[in-house]
């Protein structure tokens, strides 16, 4: 993965992203996030519309009872310091996606497909505000064009349109503008924050849980990069 910034007390230092990215290997199965796509569903959960509680997004993130209380607390506070630590950055213009690092392929060598995948789960466990929105207003489609692109073509998002695939160069200047990207949809639901009607819509639309499981498990190639 490509590491966050460590000159702020709320970041992960590189050990810490290490331990948690040893523990989220360990403990996957097929088709499970790790540490890149843990990223991508929290940033989304923090540029998003409203805030979810660690209840909410917990589920996605640990599939099985901790073995050891002690490594339980561990892992629960390295979390909760990664998700700190995103809206921190972003606020200072820290913020580093962490991406999945490939071996021995032709291409781009840092993949934005695992944290794609967490980002497409953090808008669903928020897809009440975020389908409506993207149905009515042309703008927040907009913003997430580089996201939107780069998740097409790791083929984390379907389209009806065909894309040729992204050059190196395209796919670089994706990753690139990622941070700005990412600022620009927070401020976007600052600025027009969900009115209290839309409020009430998305919380008694009742979450189509097939979204996320109904999904066919994707290959994770590569390994993690700092």
């Amino acid at each position: 993965m490509r590491s966050t910034s460590t000159d702020w007390p709320s970041s992960l230092t590189h050990t810490e992203l290490d331990e948690l990215d040893v523990f989220l290997r360990n403990t996957a199965n097929e088709g499970d996030l790790l540490l890149d796509g843990v990223h991508g569903l929290l940033t989304a959960l923090t540029v998003g519309p409203e805030p979810a509680q660690p209840d909410e997004w917990l589920p996605e993130v640990l599939h099985a009872p901790f073995a050891d209380p002690a490594q339980g607390e561990r892992v629960l506070a390295l979390l909760a310091k990664l998700n700190d630590s995103i809206g921190a950055e972003l606020d200072v213009d820290a913020y580093e996606p962490i991406l999945g690092e490939m071996d021995d392929v032709e291409g781009p060598a840092l993949s934005a497909a695992g944290w794609c995948e967490g980002f497409s789960r953090g808008i669903d466990l928020r897809a009440g505000f975020w389908e409506h929105r993207l149905a009515e207003d042309v703008e927040l489609i907009e913003l997430l064009g580089p996201i939107m692109a780069l998740a097409v073509d790791e083929g984390v998002l379907a389209s009806d349109a065909e894309f040729e695939k992204l050059s190196d160069e395209e796919y670089e200047a994706c990753l690139v503008r990622l941070p700005d990207v990412l600022l620009s949809v927070a401020r976007y639901w600052h600025d027009k924050a969900p009115s209290d009607a839309e409020r009430q819509a998305a919380h008694e639309r009742q979450p189509d849980e097939s979204r996320i499981s109904e999904k066919p498990p994707r290959q994770r190639d590569g390994h993690s990069l700092h």
